[in-house]
């Protein structure tokens, strides 16, 4: 069952700079202050669909809503300019389910597309990047219970504040 929109991607050409901003600025708050970062890991090439993908990453909160941030060195990106508002596509935008095999075949039928490359099990989460008709990336994941950015964690932190 696809239960609701976990998180939005955004690339960056500055992490540090956009992680300020948005903490600074909207009151987001770090999962985790480390971070995340890969380079020639062929289980994250295969994940985000981009051979050859060299990146860090963060994942912020603020109440109901997580911001995933990138920032990638490989490939270089096609556009030089930021996205304006007329510009087609989004990073990405992740739901959050609770049967993975069964919700991604729910999916294919319903017209996306995941280029014939099936979930990784990363322990935390199941997940795997997809494109709905248009080629707009989406992905699916299956949080583990607990893991620190479950959807009830985010819910149980926004009761409390």
């Amino acid at each position: 069952m696809i239960r609701g929109i976990h998180h939005i991607g955004m690339n960056c050409r500055d992490i540090d700079r956009m992680k300020r901003f948005y903490i600074e600025a909207f009151g987001f708050e770090p999962v985790d202050e480390e971070g995340f970062a890969w380079a020639d890991e062929p289980m994250m090439d295969h994940i985000v669909d981009v051979p050859g993908s060299k990146a860090k990453g963060c994942m912020l909160r603020a109440g109901q809503c997580y911001l995933e941030m990138f920032q990638y060195s490989a490939p270089p990106s096609a556009l030089d300019r930021p996205l304006r508002p007329n510009d087609r596509g989004y990073t990405h935008f992740c739901i959050d389910v609770t049967d993975m095999e069964n919700d991604i075949a729910h999916l294919v039928a319903c017209g996306m597309t995941f280029n014939n490359r099936a979930f990784v099990d990363v322990g935390h989460v199941k997940t795997l990047y997809g494109y709905d008709p248009e080629g707009n990336v989406i992905e699916v994941q299956q949080c583990a219970p607990a893991n620190g950015f479950t959807l009830e964690e985010l819910r149980e932190r926004t009761l409390m504040l």
